[in-house]
């Protein structure tokens, strides 16, 4: 599928007010591009593998907003056909009447063309092989050099699931489960994404992983990279549903049957899993959560504590926060 990009040069106090005016001709979502700095509240809900490069704050921000472009070049907005000539000429007119009662800096508007395969595939660019400790991660598109064949190696491609191993909590919760696993580990992964925790869980020894997601994209990336590093199918269970909220699923997990218990997703999520993921955990289990940013912590150790587990050891790096607990 192709659409044609309109992406406005503007100042980043005049975001909220273009974005809201453009809406109400038909562009209904926008692409912003600026340098202000995150809050943690931000960090929180991005929770990106790959974190944006951005700067010193210079004020400038770009907006992009995106149309769908038939096979004869046509346009549809608003569920009407049109031209990018129209809707161009309508983004100029809305800027000048903006204009007219308050900044909004250069104001200039470039038109282009893309593709859904740009969104896709763009961000593999930022992403190379790395070092966790003594684990080497490399991406499907990256070969492995001479000197490194003789490390333990990850090979990863999270297509659209969430999970490369670059961001802090990923690594906090592999740490973890280092320290934790056994030859006789079983182990469920929440929110499994690419599948990357479990994938490492069974490389380092393992004996069995269940993974859930809500994502249905999570499937097909679980199985690519299970394939990448030689797991058995009979080895990982990947599922999709909520675990939270559907007895369908906590019964196809199972009850009291996991060594460890990771879960690596954000921290209002992890005060609703925290009571139910009891259930699975055996008495002793060992409970992982990462996802936290450093200003929730204090609301997930309430949640792990009120659900009768013990928190026996609380690892930071960067901004974010993992809590490990043990079931009694």
């Amino acid at each position: 599928m192709k659409w044609t990009k309109f992406r406005i040069k503007t100042i980043t106090e005049a975001e909220d007010i273009i974005i809201s005016t453009l809406y109400d001709i038909g562009l209904e979502g926008a692409q912003i591009e600026d340098k202000v700095p995150l809050t943690a509240w931000e960090k929180e809900q991005m929770f990106v593998d790959i974190a944006p490069v951005a700067g010193e704050d210079d004020g400038i921000a770009y907006l992009s907003f995106f149309v769908e472009e038939k096979e004869d070049g046509s346009l549809i907005l608003n569920g009407e056909p049109t031209d990018a000539d129209a809707v161009l000429k309508q983004v100029k007119q809305e800027l000048e009447d903006l204009r007219m009662f308050m900044d909004i800096g250069e104001g200039s508007v470039s038109v282009d063309e893309t593709e859904d395969i740009d969104w896709i595939n763009n961000w593999k660019k930022f992403f190379h092989q790395f070092y966790i400790d003594d684990l080497l991660v490399i991406p499907s598109w990256e070969e492995v050099k001479e000197e490194d064949r003789d490390k333990k190696i990850l090979h990863i491609d999270p297509g659209t699931a969430f999970g490369t191993g670059m961001h802090d909590t990923t690594q906090l919760c592999i740490r973890q489960i280092k320290k934790f696993l056994t030859p006789e580990t079983t182990l469920l992964d929440v929110g499994s994404g690419s599948g990357i925790l479990a994938i490492l869980a069974l490389m380092y020894g393992a004996r069995k992983a269940v993974g859930t997601d809500l994502d249905p994209c999570a499937v097909e990336a679980v199985r690519q990279n299970m394939e990448a590093n030689g797991i058995r199918q009979e080895d990982f269970t990947m599922m999709i549903g909520n675990i939270i909220t559907e007895k369908e699923v906590q019964d196809k997990v199972g009850y009291l049957c996991y060594d460890i218990v990771v879960a690596n997703i954000l921290a209002n999520v992890l005060v609703e899993l925290t009571p139910v993921i009891v259930e699975q955990l055996k008495p002793g289990g060992i409970y992982i959560t990462s996802g936290i940013i450093e200003d929730k912590e204090e609301c997930v150790a309430e949640a792990v504590r009120a659900a009768g587990l013990e928190i026996i050891e609380v690892t930071r790096q960067g901004e974010w926060v993992s809590i490990t607990a043990r079931k009694s």
